[in-house]
């Protein structure tokens, strides 16, 4: 934004020199990227961020200077004379379109003559860049810099029906804008419309076909605010930026849209002679309270780490037009000006109270301490599962925190309707807040298979977000921890325990059968009687839908909240090597296809002695000689003594307990072939 300092001296006081003035806004926010000296004036390119938009204009700046230096900031006096005739008479307005369009406002300006500007004021123009066109063009142009506002000026002779409509763009209309542009229009795009056609794209550019000319008389003089996010994509999508869409984007003053009218036919007759009718034609529909704002001093002070003077922050807040009421002893009550939208919350208020008052008057230590903290249960349990699970060849992934409805129709429990999506229609796929983890790595796991990156493994932690409970609003929310791979269930399952028992210092989990939804063969966690997630195989249907058919693809979901408070109660326990052999006999057992490996460690685990240190699963086998219907299941079992070496026939004894309590219970047969 180029700003002119003899313009801007006429909205403040300003004594000091062009390098001072750029110093002073660059330690307010708006850092100057050039100084340009001209015969009679002096520019500055001053940069703007995008929250600012009520400072790209030469009162916006003048009104940060003024709260800076402690001056008065000096706004135009507006007066007009208008004629017996009213506006209301001569153009009627209807808005269509409240949610795109807040407010909108015409006024008419009769017998003006179309011709070059006054030198001033295209000096001045052509000072910050802007050429000069003529001075009707020219006084909107001028008022648009000046104040923020842009306004835009029709023939009124060329307004059919003598009415404006402010709607979206019907299906195939066009429209050729003042550059020449053939814009094709879309239904999501606001027109400015007559009573026949668009005349104009609403807040981006009007139409050549109701340009001011040299032979326009009567101006029809448009005042409004649009919608930012639907200028920006109109701008966007017909490739037409324009100095007004850029400050529509921005927002604009919507309560000061009236004197801003005022304003620009004043500067239109001032060039270019002629009448303004009487009144104005505007139209309303969303007129709203301006917010409010607390700030506490304390925390002020907390956040700052400096004292400013109550005085001194009132003062600014005053000439911010921020008009601040002192609610207690520790409160200060704003009200946000309408050109200000991004003051709504306290560190708003004291951010700007420490931007006015200096961040240079903030002292600063010739030494920095750092204050080491230590790292909480949260990152050192999540640092010991990602070394536990990198070092078993899972690689981390970081997804985004949405599905499409086919991941979340195959792997949640509830409907694709329960799910929480984005209203944003521009998102055609992936707008469900995922609910599981699993569904995300499988598309992960699919990616690299597609890739030839095979086998794969991959992990991740991240939130899901499930219905809210009874009486509850917003989802719950909570960490989870899933893993996915192609390797045999078995091996899977080593993973699981191994990173259990790592966190819980020996507490190994108990995998119990259960149904899932996309698993084959389904199990629960449970540690210590409590569920921690869940595990399985991946169905084949599902598999090959995601081209993961040609191995088997074992996935879990922990909580990962539970395996913290897991990690915190357990403790180190230490115990001495075992002084004794072990013996271990291998039992290969024939049992009905339905019984779980759970069934059988149970009946083992009951009947057997103290001597049994460590009962686990060697192998499943299915086919001759073994019947129909049926399986042969081998266990391996470890038997130690902590008090002498074990003898052969001691553990034969032990063998017999244990097979009779197994074929008691699972109907199990020790098999002989």
């Amino acid at each position: 934004m180029k700003i002119s300092l003899e313009w801007l001296r006429e909205y403040v006081e300003l004594n000091e020199t062009a390098e001072v003035i750029a110093g002073t806004l660059s330690d307010l926010g708006f850092p100057i990227e050039g100084i340009e000296n001209t015969d009679s004036d002096t520019v500055l390119d001053v940069e703007i961020t995008s929250n600012r938009g009520d400072c790209l204009s030469h009162i916006g700046i003048a009104r940060e200077l003024a709260a800076a230096y402690g001056r008065v900031l000096k706004m135009p006096v507006v007066e007009i004379a208008e004629s017996e005739t009213a506006a209301s008479d001569l153009v009627g307005v209807q808005i269509d379109e409240p949610s795109l369009c807040g407010r909108y406002t015409a006024r008419v300006i009769t017998g003006v003559q179309v011709g070059p500007s006054p030198a001033w004021m295209a000096r001045r123009l052509e000072a910050v860049g802007m050429r000069s066109v003529n001075n009707v063009v020219d006084a909107t142009n001028y008022a648009m810099l000046e104040h923020g506002q842009p306004p835009h000026a029709f023939d009124y002779d060329k307004i059919g029906g003598r009415r404006i409509v402010v709607r979206r763009a019907a299906a195939g209309e066009r429209i050729v804008s003042i550059d020449g542009t053939d814009c094709q229009l879309q239904a999501s795009m606001l027109v400015i419309a007559d009573a026949e056609k668009p005349v104009a794209v609403g807040g981006v550019m009007g139409g050549l076909e109701t340009e001011v000319t040299e032979r326009t008389t009567t101006i029809l003089l448009e005042e409004a605010s649009f919608d930012p996010v639907s200028i920006r994509r109109t701008s966007r999508d017909l490739s037409l930026p324009s100095e007004a869409s850029f400050r529509f984007e921005r927002q604009v003053d919507v309560e000061a849209i009236d004197w801003a009218s005022r304003r620009c036919a004043q500067l239109i007759v001032q060039a270019a002679g002629g009448r303004i009718a009487q009144g104005i034609v505007d139209v309303y529909p969303g007129r709203s309270e301006a917010p409010q704002a607390e700030m506490r001093l304390s925390r002020m002070r907390h956040l700052l780490g400096i004292e400013i003077p109550k005085a001194t922050f009132l003062k600014i807040f005053e000439a911010l037009g921020l008009s601040p009421q002192k609610k207690g002893e520790d409160v200060i009550l704003c009200s946000s000006p309408s050109w200000r939208h991004d003051l709504l919350r306290e560190a708003d208020l004291i951010e700007e109270a420490a931007r006015c008052y200096g961040y240079e008057k903030i002292p600063v230590e010739p030494k920095i301490r750092i204050e080491v903290a230590p790292v909480d249960r949260r990152e050192k349990t999540a640092g010991r599962v990602r070394s536990y699970l990198n070092g078993c060849g899972f690689f981390e992934t970081v997804n985004v925190t949405f599905v499409d409805p086919k991941i979340a129709g195959l792997f949640s429990t509830t409907s694709v309707e329960d799910h929480l999506s984005v209203g944003d229609v521009s998102r055609k796929s992936a707008n469900l807040l995922r609910q599981h983890l699993i569904g995300s790595l499988v598309r992960v796991m699919q990616s690299n298979a597609h890739a030839g990156n095979v086998p794969c493994r991959v992990y991740e932690l991240a939130d899901t977000f499930l219905p809210p409970s009874a009486g509850q609003v917003l989802p719950e929310q909570g960490t989870k921890l899933a893993l996915a791979g192609e390797l045999d269930f078995q091996a899977f399952r080593g993973v699981l325990e191994g990173l259990i028992e790592r966190l819980t210092f020996g507490t190994g989990p108990q995998l119990c059968p259960v149904s899932l939804k996309w698993a084959q063969a389904g199990a629960e966690i449970l540690v210590s009687g409590k569920r921690v997630g869940l595990a399985g195989v991946l169905r084949n249907e599902i598999a090959g839908q995601m081209d993961l058919d040609k191995g088997m693809v074992c996935a879990a979901e922990l909580d990962f909240q539970m395996l913290i408070d897991l990690s915190a109660d357990a403790l180190p326990t230490a115990r001495s090597l075992p002084r004794f052999p072990a013996i271990t006999r291998d039992l290969s057992l024939v049992l009905d296809e339905p019984v779980s490996w759970v069934e059988i460690e149970k009946a083992i685990v009951v009947s057997a002695p103290d001597e049994l240190e460590q009962v686990q699963f060697g192998g499943l086998y299915r086919g001759k000689p073994i019947p129909a219907g049926k399986k042969s299941v081998t266990v391996s079992l470890r038997f130690r003594d902590e008090d002498g070496t074990l003898r052969h026939e001691q553990v034969d004894a032990f063998e017999q307990a244990i097979l009779a309590n197994v074929k008691k219970k699972v109907g199990a047969e020790l098999r002989t072939v």
